[in-house]
């Protein structure tokens, strides 16, 4: 498929302003069963939404970083599950750039295809041929309930062993298989992101042909259709994904909190919260923490962007500066919800009000790996000249 399209990143918020009161709408059903609702998700892929990071050769939309952030940080606003299953299955895309052109036809050409997946742990992949034989159980798939593909990492097996490669480490393959040869293991039970489905995928000696399972290893030459600048960002876009829902969560509490202090009376007071110096002081200070966290992330990955552009690859030091903007986006957003929740009293413990649902999300997003605070000690292992130990700095 060789579809141009103009569709903006503008346009599409124009879309999903048309949509928000669909998503709200379904957004508590979301909370409680645990997935992101059917008529969401579809009413989502139509637009386009599952495709930002798509080439437009295969039907994508193909947008720079900082206007798919833009769109992904508006849907987190209204719906934080809304947010992050299409941030996770827009971070499959760039992966497409690993797999030949007769794959990603196959796979990443139809405009309705969506992706979930994850990468811990890896699966286990035993050559046969033509082919592997995959089995194995991955946590956090978020979108899974949504998806057509999953994506995933798994380690080749020699015997009962794993393979070992040139730098010590087991040989390991980035693959694709369709969702409707894997189980979807209903256990997503958690504190907070109730509504993205993050269930586990488990598939048990399926096979995959070699076309859809190739090594991941840092990437080379791609295949025509990833031909452009994104694929020079090699993983990175994937990464930044991971952290753009917590902006849009910060956001929806500071939102809601200023609408809230303009009519709320404490009990045995006669002023409204926004009276209050300490109200005014922690509301400044969270917008402080949101606008500067967004901002150092947007010109971090714009500047990545215009790099690759001109015909760059990221070094060690930009890889360095984008898990940093990310990993800082999250704590910082968690930080201005954590405030928010610090002045707004009764209504942050009662479950009618969104506010707690605001502090469960932002603090869930914390814990992700790929932008947790513990990936802030690989960033300063490399200003040091050290050698860090996160993985993912390889790509």
């Amino acid at each position: 498929m060789n579809t141009k399209t103009k569709i903006t990143a503008d346009d599409l918020l124009k879309k999903i302003q048309d949509l928000e009161p669909l998503i709200r709408e379904h957004s508590g059903d979301a909370e409680r069963e645990c997935r992101l609702a059917p008529a969401v998700a579809d009413a989502l892929r139509d637009i386009g939404c599952y495709r930002m990071f798509r080439p437009l050769a295969r039907g994508g939309l193909e947008f720079d970083p900082v206007s798919a952030f833009r769109v992904i940080e508006e849907l987190a606003r209204i719906d934080s599950a809304a947010g992050w299953n299409i941030s996770i299955a827009n971070a499959s895309e760039p992966f497409g750039a690993w797999f030949s052109d007769e794959v990603t036809e196959e796979v990443f050409g139809p405009a309705g295809t969506t992706f979930a997946g994850a990468f811990n742990p890896p699966r286990i992949a035993v050559p046969v041929e033509g082919g592997y034989r995959l089995s194995g159980q991955t946590m956090f798939n978020s979108n899974c309930t949504a998806a057509d593909w999953i994506i995933g990492l798994a380690i080749i097996m020699d015997g009962d062993q794993p393979r070992i490669g040139e730098s010590g480490a087991p040989d390991m393959l980035i693959t694709l298989f369709p969702i409707e040869e894997a189980e979807i293991v209903d256990n997503w039970d958690v504190v907070g992101m109730r509504g993205t489905g993050s269930h586990d995928v488990k598939v048990d000696d399926i096979f995959v042909p070699e076309g859809r399972a190739v090594p991941f290893v840092p990437l080379q030459t791609p295949g025509d259709a990833y031909s452009g600048p994104s694929h020079r960002l090699s993983v990175w876009t994937a990464v930044a994904c991971n952290a753009i829902s917590a902006l849009g969560v910060a956001q929806a509490a500071i939102d809601e909190f200023i609408e809230l202090a303009a009519v709320k009376v404490p009990a045995y007071t006669v002023k409204t919260i926004r009276d209050r110096s300490i109200v005014q002081l922690r509301l400044a200070d969270a917008c402080a923490k949101l606008g500067a966290a967004r901002a150092f992330l947007h010109k971090t990955y714009n500047d990545a962007w215009l790099h690759a552009v001109d015909g760059g690859y990221m070094d060690m030091s930009q890889r360095a500066q984008c898990q940093l903007a990310a990993s800082h986006s999250v704590m910082a957003s968690a930080e201005a919800v954590e405030l928010i929740h610090s002045i707004v009293g009764t209504a942050g413990i009662r479950n009618e009000q969104n506010f707690q649902r605001y502090f469960r999300d932002a603090h869930v997003i914390t814990q992700h790996a790929f932008v947790c605070e513990s990936r802030l000690e690989a960033v300063g292992q490399t200003m040091l000249g050290l050698d860090p130990d996160w993985p993912f700095f390889n790509f």
